[in-house]
């Protein structure tokens, strides 16, 4: 689904990551771990072609990423459901109509989705939410509607920057297993995060890999974690 050959990334002339070589398999359940500053944003930016590599090969369902024109890159974006660690919403707007915007922009028609849009709703637990806007929001109600804007397209991946960065540990959990079902559902999920207590939780909800990057590599964790 998303293939990582051998690439690297370097920020202003310093190496980010190096010859990291890593597949996402259709119906896989990843953790991306390590230290604050290690990569995991930059990571899933390679993933998602919002950044491109200084050296080696990404393909991306099938097709390799440097070839992709602009209109290719935008069509397997929709594929993706991206969970961004900053939650940006457009503040005027109600959270329905926030987590309806991949729609709009992929030309659909929102009024035919609308049961569709208030069971996603209910299913991340804001149905009595959707007409509050973004500032109203707790930081756990943002990060729900944040996955729920991110899967509205029904996508084959989902990839999570620190979903659970900034909420409580009760609200992790609720978060974690919306991924897990999404998972069980047939989609492919990477999250990345610091949190080694939260990848310990997941034991009993997925079975997910971990990958760990140390030293700007990309290893598979063992199981100490």
């Amino acid at each position: 689904m998303i293939e990582l050959k051998s690439v690297a990334y370097s920020y202003g002339g310093d190496a980010i990551l190096e010859d990291v070589s890593v597949s996402l398999a259709p119906g896989s359940f990843h953790f991306l771990t390590g230290p604050s500053g290690a990569g995991k944003s930059t990571f899933l930016k390679l993933c998602y072609m919002e950044l491109t590599p200084t050296a080696g090969r990404i393909e991306v369902f099938g097709k390799p990423a440097a070839a992709m024109a602009r209109d290719e890159i935008a069509r397997a974006r929709r594929r993706m459901g991206i969970v961004h660690q900053d939650c940006q919403f457009i503040d005027h707007l109600s959270v329905a109509d926030n987590v309806a915007l991949p729609l709009e922009v992929a030309g659909q028609d929102v009024a035919t989705e609308a049961d569709n849009l208030a069971d996603l709703l209910a299913w991340v637990g804001l149905g009595d939410r959707a007409r509050a806007r973004p500032p109203e929001l707790s930081g756990g109600e943002r990060q729900r509607a944040a996955l729920a804007r991110a899967v509205i397209m029904s996508p084959d991946i989902v990839l999570a920057d620190e979903p659970t960065g900034n909420v409580d540990w009760d609200m992790s959990l609720r978060i974690l297993r919306l991924l897990a079902e999404l998972n069980r559902m047939g989609k492919s999920v990477l999250i990345a995060t610091h949190d080694l207590a939260l990848i310990r939780s997941a034991k009993s909800l997925v079975a997910a890999r971990v990958l760990r990057i140390d030293d700007r590599g990309v290893q598979l964790a063992g199981a100490d974690l």
